[in-house]
């Protein structure tokens, strides 16, 4: 017998990961200014990868 599926679930799922995004993104440029005006800091920058990897895994369990 066929699950049935909810389309919100999935809806919610694919905007988190929209909403993860703009959050990666939007931080990459507040690194990358805060590195121009103040010099570079490495715990920003580790900070910055670490939320990167996080929505790379957040795209990848997206789409299995």
């Amino acid at each position: 017998m066929p699950r049935p599926t909810n389309g919100s679930t999935n809806g919610s799922t694919n905007s988190s990961t929209k909403t993860m995004g703009v959050i990666t993104v939007g931080g990459l440029v507040a690194v990358t200014a805060y590195t121009v005006a103040l010099g570079s800091n490495g715990w920003l920058w580790f900070g910055w990868v670490v939320l990167g990897l996080i929505t790379i895994g957040m795209v990848a369990t997206r789409s299995t």
